[in-house]
């Protein structure tokens, strides 16, 4: 905004200028070359009337000349006086015959010795210079006896021109530099209560409720916007403490009678009649169930009821010590878990995040994955020219986490669809609650990445999850140590 402002004032200001010192430099230049004509007018009927009583005096070889002289060395410039036949009278500078015949075609003489003007005055370019003529008749004959002509180069005129013209930029930059400063000090103050509600609405961003933002100075509309923002943080303040307190008494008025429903089913099976025992199992199932429901949705409201600050977190260690704890399990169902990958380097995840996704990965990989196959845990980094990519368009570099299965697979349109709560493939196993894609989804996101599912070849799925490259990308590295124990270890 600041920035904005302070464009705006010296645009203003430039235009005010323009507006100002072009017409004043283009009336100095007029008024500079009529001042130069008037001169030499004057000059020119000056010499003509002295002319005109030195030709009738008959003393035109002695007073004529000197004046001539002196008078072509005070305006700078050259002097002839020439008669009808081109016979040159006098002349400031040396002339030829055949250059005195020529001033006869020059227009401004012609035209004064044909007595049609008091003056004419002709802007001509001789030898690469500019010359302002001034011719007149002597005497009040018709037609004049003789003609004076004055030619003046214009070089001085202009010299003095250019540099007005360039006085008046140095002006008009002195004066943009004061009104930047000026406008730069106005533009601050104007901009301060926008860059101190700009400053709150980032720390709400990351999920740090800041206290309400005092504007007491500034226009009406930032005020207003000010009092607008507290309003609103207040609300959003309220709105997660109720979400927070709901999250806390739900974990404990439900947790606690789900423990004790599955206790009292548990003692009830001593005392019921082998008739009933499959609708007892089928309740501790649904018990059971229902208590994962209750876990998966305390789960997915815990990234959005606490405030978003992401961690350093070093996938590789993760990954090797997930491998360890779920390796017995898949053993069991004979299946292979096996742990590969590249050194990444640290990424970004909420606290615990990245152990949850595992989890939810590898429970949904082990349920879908028949005996006899495997399961792959793979971390890959981005090569380096899909990083320097991303450098220069201004984006994050992402390590990704691929959890691969050899089981029946989904469709496109399956996959679209199994992030959503509570949705379930058909003909998955019995006993889970759909949730669990979705908090992988809602995890990923909370930590700045994503989640994605890809057909895996020849068959089943790639569940992959992308997070944020948290330091240096040492990706495409030989495997760590944590990676290579975990695989020496299978």
């Amino acid at each position: 905004m600041t920035r904005r402002l302070l464009l705006t004032y010296l645009s203003i200001a430039a235009l005010v200028l323009l507006c100002l010192e072009i017409p004043l430099g283009f009336v100095y230049s007029r008024a500079e070359r009529d001042r130069m004509i008037s001169a030499a007018q004057e000059e020119a009927a000056s010499l003509s009337a002295f002319a005109e009583l030195s030709l009738a005096a008959g003393r035109e070889d002695e007073d004529l000349p000197r004046r001539v002289t002196e008078c072509a060395g005070r305006i700078g410039g050259q002097i002839a006086v020439i008669d009808r036949s081109g016979s040159l009278i006098a002349a400031s500078h040396p002339l030829s015959a055949r250059e005195a015949r020529e001033l006869l075609g020059r227009p401004d003489v012609a035209a004064a010795l044909n007595g049609t003007g008091s003056a004419d005055v002709r802007t001509s370019r001789i030898g690469g210079m500019r010359y302002l003529s001034v011719a007149a008749p002597v005497g009040h004959a018709t037609p004049p006896e003789a003609a004076v002509r004055i030619s003046v180069p214009t070089d001085t005129v202009h010299g003095r021109v250019h540099r007005v013209w360039l006085l008046l930029v140095l002006a008009g930059l002195a004066v943009l530099a004061v009104v930047a400063g000026f406008a730069f000090a106005v533009a601050r103050w104007a901009a301060r209560p926008v860059h101190e509600l700009q400053r709150a609405t980032v720390r709400l961003a990351d999920g740090s409720l800041p206290g309400p933002v005092t504007v007491t100075d500034g226009p009406p509309e930032i005020r207003s916007l000010a009092a607008t923002f507290n309003q609103t943080a207040a609300r959003l303040e309220h709105l997660l403490a109720s979400q927070r307190a709901f999250a806390a008494e739900a974990s404990h008025q439900l947790k606690t009678p789900l423990a004790a429903l599955r206790l009292r089913l548990d003692n009830l099976e001593p005392a019921v009649a082998p008739s009933g025992r499959a609708s007892l199992t089928a309740a501790l199932t649904e018990t059971d169930r229902l208590a994962r429901l209750v876990e998966g949705l305390l789960a997915m409201a815990g990234p959005e009821e606490r405030a978003v600050t992401r961690d350093v977190v070093d996938p590789e260690r993760v990954c090797a010590e997930r491998h360890r704890t779920w390796a017995p399990v898949f053993e069991q169902r004979q299946v292979l878990l096996v742990l590969a990958g590249e050194r990444t380097g640290p990424v970004l995840a909420l606290p615990g995040a990245l152990e949850q996704i595992l989890d939810n990965l590898l429970s949904n990989a082990l349920s879908h994955s028949p005996p006899g196959s495997t399961v792959t845990i793979r971390l890959r980094g981005r090569h380096a020219s899909e990083r320097r990519r991303a450098a220069a368009d201004g984006r994050a570099s992402f390590v990704d986490l691929h959890v691969i299965d050899q089981g029946p697979g989904m469709t496109e349109e399956q996959r679209l669809r199994a992030f959503d709560r509570f949705w379930r493939a058909p003909g998955a196993p019995k006993g889970g609650t759909g949730l669990g894609l979705a908090l992988v989804q809602r995890l990923a996101h909370a930590g700045g990445g994503h989640a994605a599912l890809r057909a895996a070849s020849p068959g089943g799925l790639d569940a992959v999850v992308s997070l944020p490259c948290a330091g240096p990308d040492r990706s495409l590295s030989p495997p760590s140590a944590s990676l290579r124990q975990a695989t020496a270890r299978r």
